[in-house]
């Protein structure tokens, strides 16, 4: 399997694509990865260095991939944080280059627009973009509960607004969602759900809420759904196995008391999870 990754990238830590092609890799993916911006670490610092990367960039490099033959062996895309509208014009170019060469290759979009507690922090006309162009040509997608809200624009404190919301981000054009975050106020207090959609069907798999505040734990989630829904075709499948991995990883960062998941440390979790959970349908 062959997995073309456009994201963020960081030297030191773990997001965007430095938090979603090892966990692929480890799972005996090939992941291209081309990068939407180079930074020394990740915002949530507060300071940072690099550079933006911009839509001909991006589009330069998959005109080098395809000038190795091989664009028609992609199997994949999977994209996550885009700093502007330009670079999610480039996305959408790339992923009709491949799509023109085999037709069967899934596009997996994390729709990065923001998050509970601090809103939207993208740049102006991301938002709109993921919702009007970037999730309408996904076959999957993966929300937080806030993303989910914004997309759909429906209330998500129950889980029958939830699955209701769902349906709607459906509609856009996805078969599958995966909302990766969810509490409701029909919840216990200790307990974190993740639902994933398809098909008119909801599953369910909870978990113990862990403390601990990390970045790049959504772009692993995303990948490492993407992976197994490829393989196994099911969304329930995809759940199940996803949420066992990122769980591990980030029970293993938590026990460690680190401000970076553990991805390299915990990367059993990926191929053998210490814990699972089943996934009940809703």
């Amino acid at each position: 399997m062959n997995v073309l990754s456009i994201q963020s990238h960081v030297a030191y830590g773990h997001v965007g694509n430095s938090s979603a092609v090892f966990p692929m890799q480890r799972l005996g993916v090939e992941v291209w990865p081309i990068h939407t911006v180079q930074f020394s670490n990740h915002t949530g610092y507060g300071s940072w260095k690099g550079r933006v990367v911009d839509g001909p960039a991006i589009e330069e490099l998959v005109d080098g991939i395809a000038d190795r033959g091989v664009l028609q062996s992609c199997d994949g895309l999977l994209s996550g944080y885009m700093g502007s509208a330009d670079i999610g014009n480039a996305i959408l170019s790339t992923l009709a280059r491949v799509r023109a060469l085999n037709p069967a290759a899934l596009y997996c979009c994390d729709p990065v627009i923001g998050d509970i507690g601090r809103g939207v922090f993208v740049r102006p006309g991301v938002p709109e973009f993921m919702r009007d162009h970037a999730v309408p040509a996904a076959d999957i997608v993966t929300p937080n509960q806030f993303e989910l809200e914004y997309l759909s624009g429906i209330a998500t404190d129950t889980v029958a607004g939830v699955k209701e919301a769902i349906a709607a981000v459906h509609r856009l054009g996805p078969r599958v969602v995966l909302v990766t975050s969810i509490e409701t106020r029909e919840m216990p207090s200790d307990a974190l759900d993740m639902i994933a959609g398809e098909g008119g069907r909801y599953w369910r798999v909870r978990t113990p809420k862990l403390s601990l505040s990390v970045n790049g734990a959504g772009d692993a989630i995303a990948a490492l759904f993407f992976v197994h829904y490829a393989r196994s075709q099911s969304a329930e499948i995809a759940l199940i196995e996803a949420s066992a991995s990122i769980f591990g990883l980030l029970k293993r960062t938590a026990e460690a008391g680190s401000r970076e998941i553990l991805t390299v440390a915990a990367q059993d979790e990926f191929v053998s999870p210490t814990h699972r959970f089943p996934a009940e349908e809703i």
